[in-house]
């Protein structure tokens, strides 16, 4: 009897310490599953949450000032056009200062409107098309140096004055330029930035 009790024991304790292990194999598995059931999905969140910001951040960083210079060279060039010679008739004329400056400033709103719609006519557009898009590009940058250049040129002493072989005509007017473009550029990258400006014109090159 005694012998066989300590057989039945001794199973008895192999089939626990059996069950135990499984028990124990069970709970690390399921450990394992839930563990990588939570990792996975906070993962997920986490590369869902950092993507959008990556893109917000590179949507405000795409203008660069070679480009925004670039746009306000291209301005500068049609209204350095249109208002030297507005200068230069209304000063050969013997106009006074507002005339003169008015002729100046509409003929640089001309040229300038022009010089763009030359290059999307290009692309195929319609001239009432690329009127409308010349409006838009241009307008602001236009209106922000046409102020600051013939403010320039009227601060400047005796310019205005100044007859078309003074040299300090053509030095205050070259010094206006200059001026009207360092203050154009950072408005027309702050307008490219939020597709505005010189940007509606960047789709038909």
């Amino acid at each position: 009897m005694s012998a066989h009790q300590d057989h039945d024991g001794h199973a008895g304790h192999g089939t626990q310490a059996a069950h135990g292990d499984h028990a124990a194999h069970g709970q690390h598995a399921g450990h394992g599953d839930h563990t990588g059931h939570d990792a996975h999905p906070g993962h997920g969140d986490h590369a869902a949450h950092a993507v959008p910001q990556a893109g917000e951040h590179g949507g405000h960083g795409a203008v660069s000032w070679k480009m925004a210079a670039m746009a306000t060279l291209h301005c500068l060039t049609g209204c350095a056009i249109g208002e030297v010679l507005g200068m230069v008739i209304g000063t050969a004329l013997g106009w006074g200062n507002l005339a003169t400056i008015a002729l100046a400033v509409g003929l640089a709103f001309v040229f300038g409107y022009a010089l763009t719609m030359v290059g999307v006519l290009k692309a195929g557009l319609s001239v009432k098309q690329a009127l409308k898009v010349a409006l838009a590009a241009d307008t602001v940058s236009i209106i922000v140096m046409e102020i600051v250049d013939n403010g320039v040129m009227l601060i400047v002493p005796g310019a205005m004055d100044a007859g078309l072989a003074s040299g300090l005509f053509w030095g205050a007017l070259a010094f206006a330029f200059l001026v009207a473009f360092l203050v154009t550029t950072p408005v027309n990258k702050w307008l490219i930035g939020r597709g505005k400006g010189h940007a509606v014109v960047h789709a038909y090159h």
